[in-house]
């Protein structure tokens, strides 16, 4: 055998080990075989996680947490532990306390902040904890600052564009994912035209390589589009099926977009991708028959294996569920089912307990550890 022939098997061989340790950390993160994960989103306070629970009947599987780019996990990890549900991290571009744009696609897929996927990468291998990841979601939703049209229909300039979307997405799929060294890293990057890692921390070094984390990625676009025209339709913002492992939408009462959420289902590029409805809720009143068809559309589109309710801050807000008794009582009565389990498998695990410590002493720093 040849020397050429020797290194391309190698490198062959390399490309199918690391292709099948992404395929086994995708295929780890769906629900046990007929089964539905049900989640709900996170409030930043565990009592609210309860509550909800408790008023619906069952334990939710899945947590989605929403942090802007840059957010360290200090208070997320612990609280994920306590919840015993898997989390889903959607990561967005806007400072959650002033509103300020922290990064731009392009400024993602460029490379400018590698450092924050570093240390997320870090924090989930780490710790091996099985968590979803859905960054930048409904990215053709105008009001979204990463979107890449505003409400009229115009782009909203060259760091926004879908090109930049996908890239950046990529880029976040292949540094949080890891499972490489370096230069492996460096060269999974180069093939998308992507510039190297860059880390940009304080002691400015590359780590030499990145672990793989158990992560799914999460592509999850609005099924129409807002403005719903055609360049804002979501396969123009389709990264491709190779950095996706589940693919989202989002569905809410007072936007009952039925017949444009089957239309996405059929799409035939991610026809064998996992579908999470990663935002529902009831909104716009009280509305059991919107609920009762959310649980009609998992029976009869047998690839959506995960649904996460919505519920937003506060005991007056419009989607609080408690606040809707008759749409409560039937997700309640959905819940019930055996398919949608109560807890997934290998949950985050709990946080430790907190020793007394000398009140005269500095308080210790919160549990989690210090990764991103």
């Amino acid at each position: 055998m040849s020397r050429r022939l020797a290194l391309a098997l190698a490198a062959v061989l390399c490309c199918a080990v690391v292709a099948a340790g992404r395929a086994a950390a995708g295929d780890l993160l769906r629900p046990p075989s007929g089964n539905v994960f049900f989640g709900v989103t996170d409030t930043g306070k565990i009592e609210d996680f309860r509550a909800f629970a408790s008023s619906v009947g069952k334990h939710p599987a899945v947590i989605q947490t929403f942090h802007p780019w840059g957010n360290n996990l200090h208070y997320a990890i612990p609280r994920w532990g306590e919840a015993q549900a898997r989390p889903m991290l959607h990561i967005s571009t806007i400072d959650d306390q002033t509103g300020a744009e922290i990064i731009t696609p392009r400024g993602i897929a460029q490379g400018t902040s590698d450092d924050y996927l570093i240390r997320l990468n870090s924090s989930f291998a780490t710790r091996q904890i099985r968590a979803y990841i859905r960054p930048l979601g409904e990215p053709n939703r105008c009001l979204n600052a990463w979107a890449s049209f505003t409400c009229s229909g115009s782009s909203r300039g060259p760091a926004y564009t879908t090109y930049w979307y996908k890239q950046a997405f990529r880029r976040i799929a292949i540094v949080l994912r890891g499972g490489g060294t370096l230069a492996e890293i460096d060269a999974r990057l180069g093939r998308l035209g992507l510039p190297r890692l860059d880390r940009k921390a304080k002691d400015g070094a590359e780590p030499d390589a990145l672990p793989e984390a158990p992560v799914a990625m999460v592509w999850s676009p609005l099924p129409g589009g807002s403005p719903a025209n055609r360049q804002n339709r979501p396969l123009h913002f389709w990264p491709g099926g190779r950095w996706v492992d589940w693919v989202g939408t989002d569905i809410y009462s007072r936007y009952p977009v039925w017949r444009t959420l089957k239309r996405f289902y059929r799409i035939r590029k991610f026809r064998r991708k996992p579908l999470a409805l990663t935002e529902w809720g009831v909104s716009a009143g009280d509305d059991p028959k919107f609920v009762k068809k959310i649980f009609s559309f998992v029976r009869h589109h047998k690839r959506t294996k995960m649904l996460v309710y919505y519920q937003d801050f506060g005991a007056s807000n419009a989607y609080r569920i408690q606040n809707y008794p008759r749409s409560r009582r039937v997700l309640a009565r959905n819940l019930r089912q055996q398919r949608f389990p109560a807890l997934p498998p290998n949950p985050p695990a709990p946080p430790a307990p907190q020793v007394p410590t000398d009140p005269s002493q500095p308080p210790a720093p919160p549990t989690g550890g210090t990764g991103g």
